[in-house]
């Protein structure tokens, strides 16, 4: 069986790859859990400057894994019990805390829910023309999770975050850079290509100033309570998704229906 995120070093870049392409790289525990170590992996290592994330297929990621997979933890059963994250707070947590070197989104296809979240998370985006972004919690009766309440705020600002997430829009690569989702749109074939050239060239520069460029910014961003926030999505996602509202909401998109909302 394939590796479901593999690892490429090319130079001081090392690439990591979400490699689940039958079902659009959606988020299984597994899948995101790799991610995440091997984020944490290339931190660690000395000779790694740029760390880039992107995706195969037609898809970066379409969002959790509603098929029921398998659970997966890198934790012992104790720690697991006792972390109140999880997954979808440490995309956030790795790469703009844990990792203070560049990580650069090469966004090559749809990004939904969690899936928008870790690409929101990196800390510059690249994005095909033809790529779609979408929130989706609104659809399937759930709260913002995976860090988006911070990141889209800050990339987009308040109202066009708010917008875009309370319509449960549908955002294309040349609209996303326009609204602050991405940096640089480019042709769905010269992706791959133009991301491994922007992170070559970031290796132009010492890899100590782009790593007290990244803790300076970071430590700017999070003058509030990134882990108290992250603890505030779970709570909120949970919530949403016990009430019959939301039990309903993902009844309906299983069933091709639209659905019944009562407040309760």
């Amino acid at each position: 069986m394939s590796e479901i995120v593999t690892v490429a070093d090319a130079g001081h870049v090392r690439t990591i790859t979400l490699n689940s392409p039958r079902n659009k790289n959606a988020l299984s525990t597994e899948l995101a859990w790799r991610v995440i170590e091997a984020v944490d992996a290339a931190a660690a290592d000395d000779n790694v400057w740029v760390v880039a994330i992107t995706g195969t297929g037609d898809a970066f990621s379409a969002g959790l894994d509603l098929s029921n997979p398998p659970r997966y933890s890198p934790k012992s059963a104790m720690d697991a019990q006792l972390d109140d994250i999880g997954w979808v707070g440490n995309f956030l947590l790795a790469i703009r805390k844990r990792c203070d070197k560049p990580v650069v989104g090469g966004i090559n296809g749809v990004a939904v829910g969690a899936g928008l979240g870790l690409a929101m998370s990196t800390d510059v985006r690249i994005i095909a023309r033809s790529a779609r972004l979408m929130a989706g919690y609104t659809r399937i009766g759930g709260s913002p999770d995976a860090g988006l309440t911070i990141t889209l705020p800050q990339a987009m600002g308040y109202e066009k975050a708010m917008r875009f997430m309370m319509e449960n829009r549908t955002v294309l690569g040349e609209e996303a850079v326009k609204l602050g989702m991405a940096g640089e749109v480019v042709d769905d074939d010269a992706l791959a290509a133009r991301l491994a050239e922007y992170c070559q060239s970031l290796c132009d520069w010492s890899p100590i100033t782009l790593r007290l460029l990244k803790r300076g910014m970071s430590r700017w961003a999070e003058t509030g309570d990134m882990e108290g926030q992250l603890r505030y999505e779970v709570a909120n996602i949970r919530r949403a998704f016990a009430s019959d509202d939301g039990q309903d909401a993902r009844r309906a998109f299983l069933e091709k229906r639209k659905p019944v909302f009562s407040g309760r």
